[in-house]
């Protein structure tokens, strides 16, 4: 592959190929949704059906992010080993595996250890989707394309809502993860038609490999081989090479704060409901109303996001959730309820559409994976504290709105660290951003 062949990809028609990748890596990630989905809605029953106290349910919400940590970590930097395709398919299949088995959990140790292992293959799953799909994309429509790439989980959380709300009060708990792990297991046998990336060939050496997967996926002429290849990947500490260290710093800091914000908020939000005094099944319809309007905040980053760019979307979705997080702890009537959590699902989520975006374009190709994986783990040490916090300070008796504020003054630490990324990044190739030859 020459750079024209580079070129092309950035220049290239969003065609077949493109709407496959991103249906292939989102059906995916939809499920590994689905699982966190379903999680917040069984703490909210298992606290009912086990008499578990706030902290045993907070260090169950917060293992499955300890997993994730660790798979993020761990994938994203094989992935620019081994390749992006190897761990896209592998993390999934572990994901599969493990989300099953914990419907057969009989008391809390065993729910704990499952959870672990499914955060490994969920954590490791996105930035490794993300960055192979990123890689793939013309210049035009990336940004757009990751927004709806990760719109996908909005849907998960959807499906996530839908099944709480109409099986769980019949059939139990167990039902919502039986019915993530079997899909999943689809989505694993889609993924197996999509090649290596074309730039990380590029850069571990197989130019003629990169160039028939270039245009295969382009409709050109020549056949896609879908294997791959081991590289010279930078090594973590590349990271922090001069140049480099505050846009790292920035990002994990971006990626703490949103972690904790949005996993101390959604997690905890059908338990939070029925701490209220709402019924398990009212606090379910309730939530399902606040997942709806996810899918809506995320189009709506996406299609504004190469119109005003990258920064200025996030700042302004980022802001926006951090006051909607704010009235929403202060919201007691129904109908308030509703709106504020309605508002905060549409920004906070249009937000992280943008973030996982913004995100992968930051680092060059062998560096790329390792990148993205490590401001994704750091940050789910914000996923892990919050949802254990919020039980403590539930079980202490802190009123509900100092949780929220909280949260609130947590989005805009992230704000702020959005500001100090670096530069905008909306219509420039992934070489032109990254200085890559």
């Amino acid at each position: 592959m020459s750079i024209d062949v580079r070129k092309r990809l950035d220049e290239g028609r969003f065609g077949a190929f493109h709407r496959r990748l991103i249906f292939a890596g989102g059906f995916g990630i939809l499920f590994d949704s689905l699982d966190v989905g379903i999680l917040s809605f069984v703490m909210a029953a298992l606290i009912l059906a086990w008499k578990l106290a706030p902290t045993t349910i907070g260090l169950v919400g917060s293992i499955n992010l300890v997993g994730m940590a660790l798979g993020a970590a761990i994938a994203g930097t094989l992935s620019d080993r081994f390749g992006r395709r190897t761990v896209f398919l592998v993390t999934l299949l572990i994901y599969s595996l493990a989300t099953g088995i914990t419907g057969f959990a009989t008391s809390v140790g065993f729910l704990i250890v499952m959870r672990f292992l499914v955060g490994v293959g969920l954590g490791g799953e996105l930035p490794v989707t993300t960055t192979l799909v990123t890689e793939f994309l013309p210049k035009p429509l990336r940004g757009r394309g990751i927004v709806w790439l990760e719109s996908f989980w909005a849907v998960g959380w959807i499906v996530a809502s839908l099944v709480a709300y109409f099986l769980i009060p019949t059939y139990g708990w167990r039902i919502g993860f039986f019915i993530g792990a079997v899909p999943a297991l689809y989505a694993l046998y889609l993924r197996r038609g999509i090649p290596e990336s074309p730039r990380y060939l590029w850069q571990a050496g197989d130019r003629e490999k990169a160039t028939a997967v270039a245009r295969a996926a382009l409709g050109e002429e020549g056949v896609a081989d879908l294997s791959s290849m081991r590289a010279k990947a930078a090594p973590v500490s590349a990271l922090f090479a001069p140049g480099r260290t505050r846009l790292t710093l920035s990002l994990w800091a971006l990626w703490l704060m949103m972690n904790f914000a949005y996993y101390g908020m959604f997690l905890w939000l059908p338990s939070v409901l029925v701490e209220r005094g709402f019924t398990l099944v009212h606090s379910f319809g309730y939530v399902l109303l606040v997942t709806l309007v996810q899918l809506p905040g995320y189009l709506s980053a996406g299609w504004l996001i190469e119109r005003w760019g990258r920064r200025p979307v996030l700042v302004l979705y980022v802001l926006l959730a951090a006051l909607s997080a704010a009235a929403f702890g202060f919201a007691t009537a129904p109908g308030m309820v509703i709106l504020f959590g309605c508002l905060l699902g549409f920004f906070n989520l249009g937000a992280w559409g943008v973030t996982y975006a913004y995100t992968t374009e930051q680092y060059p190709t062998l560096l790329r994976g390792t990148g993205s994986g490590w401001a994704m783990g750091v940050g789910r040490v914000g996923g892990i504290v919050a949802p254990f916090l919020v039980g403590a300070l539930l079980a202490s008796h802190t009123p509900i709105f100092s949780i929220f504020l909280m949260f609130a003054a947590a989005m805009l630490v992230a704000l702020i660290s959005a500001l100090l990324v670096g530069e905008e990044t909306k219509g420039r190739s992934l070489e032109e951003i990254t200085g890559e030859s």
